[in-house]
Order: structure tokens, then sequence, then C-alpha cells
């Protein structure tokens, strides 16, 4: 008999990424990101100020939104890393090859992520929502990387 209640592994995965987001120290978006392998997961990454640094709530604000930048734009004015940037150099930073691997993330990558994701080796990104970056996507799809939005 098949247990209904019991979430699929892609449900199980983006619920993590949800809670993962939950570190984010961003004042915009909360975003959350893990790369996972032969279901097992290899690093996770949210988005914020980099180690140690303060992160915009602590000194002010953000500058972006000070700015009124839209989302999806000028993302050098940003202080903080993306969640899939995180999460990639987790995997660099202790030694885990993320080749071959699936990256679960909260919202759709942005350009500057998916040419991280294209070089890394990453081979399906699953996502929860959308993003205004349509550079990204036809990055991404060139690229032969799948891309899938889990509706929930």
């Amino acid at each position: 008999m098949k247990d209904n209640t019991r979430p699929s592994w892609d449900e199980y995965f983006i619920e993590i990424t949800k809670v993962v987001s939950k570190r984010s120290t961003c004042l915009r978006r909360k975003v959350g990101a893990i790369i996972v392998k032969d279901k097992r997961i290899l690093a996770s990454g949210y988005n914020g100020a980099p180690s140690g640094l303060k992160h915009c709530g602590q000194i002010g604000g953000c500058l972006r939104e000070q700015m009124h930048v839209p989302s999806g734009q000028r993302h050098e004015l940003c202080r903080g890393l993306h969640a899939e940037q995180n999460a990639i150099i987790q995997a660099a930073v202790h030694g885990v090859s993320i080749k071959d691997s699936v990256l679960y993330c909260t919202t759709h990558p942005c350009i500057i992520c998916a040419k991280m994701i294209i070089n890394s080796g990453i081979k399906e990104i699953i996502t929860s929502a959308a993003y205004p970056d349509k550079e990204s996507k036809k990055l991404l799809k060139e690229s032969g990387i799948k891309v899938r939005n889990l509706k929930k």
C-alpha cells in the first residue's frame, strides 16, 4: 500500500531549501539552496553577506533597495552572495565534487548564478519560484541543464 502522505524526493528537498532560506540575512528576498546527488545533500547555502562581515540589517539597510533598483538588476551593488553561490562555495571549501548533481533552490537562478552552475557541472535545477531574468533562462537552456519548477 502506497503512503500518499509521504513527500516525493523533489518535494522533500524543496522543503529543505525553504528551511535553509530562513537563515538568510537579505532584507529583500530570502533564498535557500541545496545541492544533492544520489538523494544525499552535499552542500547548502542561503543568501547573505560573506562570512564574518556585517549584513545589510547591521549597516543601515540594503543599498539596492535605497536606490530603488528592480529585482534582478545591478547585482554588483549587493553586499551579499546568492544562495546558489554559497552552496557551490561550501562544496568547494570542503572538497566535495558537485559534478552531475541537482540544485534545489527556492528561486530560479539569476544570470550570475547560472554561469557558475553551468561551470560547476550541475546537471539539473529544481526551483519553487520564478525570477525575472530571461538571460539566465536562455543560458541554462543553451547549456542543456534541465530546469523544472516544482509547483506546490
